[in-house]
This record gives structure tokens, C-alpha cells and sequence, in this order.
């Protein structure tokens, strides 16, 4: 019976034998770097072609629009942003922050893909942001068409609804960053927060 069992795993023993030699060539230098690489040239051509998923309800600036806002090298004209909160969702002082929060973020990294100078140019300047407050829904639209018609990005949070406000309710607009007079135009008469 004990000789039977050896006989029964020399089998096996060969099988694991066999298995060890094919790892053993498999992750040799010249046969795992080359499919290193290309495993990663593969996935980064994958990402590249996997459109980006946005939440928000940001629309896609032209280049060209934005150029009009570059500033002079020299940095003669002091950029800004602006969060516009709505007042008749009657968020608390902390989920206003939050969505104020994921506003800017939201719009430095639209820019960071779209437009990366001008986000240089507001990082020089400081990146000062102002809170201002609108009535509704109605008003914050009509903010954002000026600020969009005069080439200024734009950037709307639309909440998850975790919280406070139901879900998809758009809570804050982002206004630049752009020229300081340029912002302003927009922007200029709401209250401050």
C-alpha cells in the first residue's frame, strides 16, 4: 500500500516539476520586461480611448474662447473665480463649504486637461475665490450663459443627494478663473456669503 501511494505521486511530483521550469522561464528578464511594457503601452492606449466620465453639468470650452481670457506674460491683470451658492436650497454653513470644495476642484481639473495656463496664471496671482450667493435655479442659468457667451469656464456642482438637497440639484456655479473685470461683469452685484 505505501508503494502504491509513491507511485501515485511521482506523477504529481513530475507535474509540479514541470510547472516550477515554465515559471521559472516565463519570468525571465527578456521574457517579463517586454511583456511588462507592453501590458502598459496596452492599458494607457485603453485609457485614452475610454471617454472621460464627468458628473458634472460643465459644457466643453473652445480653445479659442479661452485664449481671449490668457493674460499677458507680464501678469498685468489679476485673475479670479467665483462660487456662486444658491440661497433657496438653505444649505448649512458645512455642505456649503463641501459643494463650494468640489466647485473649485472641479473646475481645476476641467482646466488641467483644457486649458493649463491660465491655471498657472491664477496660481500666480494667488487663487483668490470669492463666495457670492444667487435667489434659484433661474438666476444661477443666467449667470452662467453670460459668463459662458463672454468666453469665462464655467463649472456646475450637481449634488449626490447624501445629504441635505435631493439628488442632481445644482447647488454652486463656478465663474472663472478668470480677468478680474471680466468675472466681475458677471458676478459683480450678488451679495457676498
Amino acid at each position: 500500500m505505501f508503494v502504491s501511494f509513491k507511485k501515485k505521486s511521482e506523477p504529481r511530483d513530475q507535474q509540479q516539476k514541470q510547472e516550477r521550469e515554465w515559471l521559472g522561464i516565463s519570468f525571465k528578464p527578456e521574457n517579463f520586461i517586454p511583456g511588462l511594457v507592453i501590458g502598459f503601452i496596452c492599458g494607457f492606449l485603453i485609457d485614452l480611448s475610454m471617454p472621460s466620465t464627468n458628473h458634472s453639468t460643465k459644457k466643453t470650452l473652445s480653445s479659442r474662447k479661452l485664449q481671449q481670457l490668457s493674460v499677458s506674460s507680464s501678469g498685468d491683470q489679476e485673475l479670479k473665480m467665483v462660487l456662486v451658492v444658491r440661497q433657496d436650497l438653505k444649505m448649512k454653513s458645512g455642505k456649503i463649504a463641501s459643494q463650494c470644495a468640489h466647485a473649485a476642484t472641479g473646475m481645476y481639473a476641467e482646466l488641467m486637461q483644457s486649458h493649463r495656463s491660465l491655471l498657472r496664471q491664477w496660481e500666480q496671482c494667488g487663487q483668490p475665490k470669492i463666495v457670492v450667493t444667487c435667489k434659484n435655479q433661474q438666476e444661477m442659468n443666467k449667470l452662467m450663459e453670460t459668463a459662458e457667451s463672454i468666453g469665462l469656464p464655467t463649472f456646475v456642482v450637481a449634488d449626490a443627494g447624501r445629504t441635505q438637497v435631493m439628488a442632481g440639484s445644482k447647488t454652486v456655479l463656478a465663474v472663472g478663473p478668470g480677468p478680474k473685470a471680466s468675472v466681475d461683469s458677471v458676478t459683480g452685484k450678488l451679495a457676498l456669503l
